[in-house]
């Protein structure tokens, strides 16, 4: 009986020991190729976070493109879920049955998380659902999306933060989300101030501006959160990366980087996710798109003579 239970006792060491041995897996969804070029590059983005976290100890990250995994069973195993994509009535989340099977994975305690236009949801569709998974949401004439340079200057302590410096970048930085009752547990990560002029709008859509937004001139606004749920299981929301050549920028990438291994609850660097993007590299797998045309003058006809 004692060696029974001896043995026993090594076959449950055995497969701690290979289950802490096992690396936190990222599942990160891509959307569908959608804006003209260099704008919403999905793909093109994800493989280039992914490309950046390549080496990074306890840590595996899985791209798939086209708004869902290829297979549900990749689901099995992952640690944590991301998406990147359009959103609104067409977010990947609510296609189909897979609100309900992001849920199921949230509710073992599956991080969740989401960027751009992929924090946009119909609240009546999912509003409730990612206020819980992630802390808030952009709701349709609640938020903005004006085109602006933040100037990000200060972090939280917190392991997304870890080795990042100040930075700015134009992009299409979403604010004033509707977030959880009271803020709950929301840690606000990227802050700044929207200048007068920014809270006036033009908006890229609807073009604004928004009485509700102009009367809040002076106040900081959150355009990255985190939060750690009930359930165990973590969320962020991220409302950059509309323009792609954004990746290209250190602190940027950093900082997402950081947030996809936290978010899979493995170890972030103590100096963060060092990482090094080419010019050339960015140009890499973009999604093909038509080139707009350049507006056409028009075509003037001559006068006729009055006979």
């Amino acid at each position: 009986m004692k060696r029974i239970a001896h043995l026993a006792l090594l076959l449950l060491t055995t497969t701690l020991l290979s289950a802490a041995d096992k690396p936190r897996k990222l599942v990160l969804i891509a959307g569908k190729p959608s804006h003209p070029p260099g704008m919403h590059e999905f793909r093109a983005g994800s493989l280039l976070l992914e490309k950046s976290l390549q080496g990074v100890p306890g840590f595996k990250i899985e791209v798939h493109t086209n708004g869902w995994v290829s297979d549900e069973k990749t689901f099995a195993d992952a640690d944590a879920v991301v998406i990147y994509a359009d959103g609104g009535g067409g977010h990947p989340a609510v296609q189909g049955n897979h609100k309900e099977v992001l849920g199921a994975l949230i509710r073992r305690g599956v991080g969740f998380g989401a960027m751009h236009y992929g924090v946009e949801v119909v609240p009546t569709q999912a509003g409730a659902e990612f206020n819980e998974w992630i802390g808030g949401h952009y709701a349709k004439d609640i938020s903005v999306n004006p085109i602006w340079e933040p100037d990000y200057q200060k972090f939280p302590t917190h392991p997304i933060t870890r080795g990042v410096k100040p930075f700015q970048t134009k992009d299409e930085w979403y604010f004033n989300m509707s977030f959880r009752e009271g803020m709950k547990g929301v840690v606000p990560i990227l802050v700044a101030k929207p200048s007068d002029a920014t809270r006036d709008g033009p908006y890229v859509y609807p073009r604004g501006p928004y009485p509700h937004i102009q009367a809040a001139k002076g106040r900081d606004e959150i355009m990255m959160w985190a939060v750690e749920r009930a359930d165990g299981g973590r969320g962020f929301g991220f409302t950059g990366g509309h323009f792609h050549a954004n990746w290209g920028n250190d602190q940027q990438r950093k900082i997402v980087c950081n947030a996809l291994l936290w978010l899979a609850k493995a170890e972030v660097p103590k100096n963060g996710v060092e990482s090094k993007v080419s010019e050339a590299e960015l140009k890499d797998n973009l999604d093909p798109k038509p080139t707009p045309k350049a507006p056409q003058p028009k075509k003037v006809e001559p006068k006729q003579e009055k006979k």
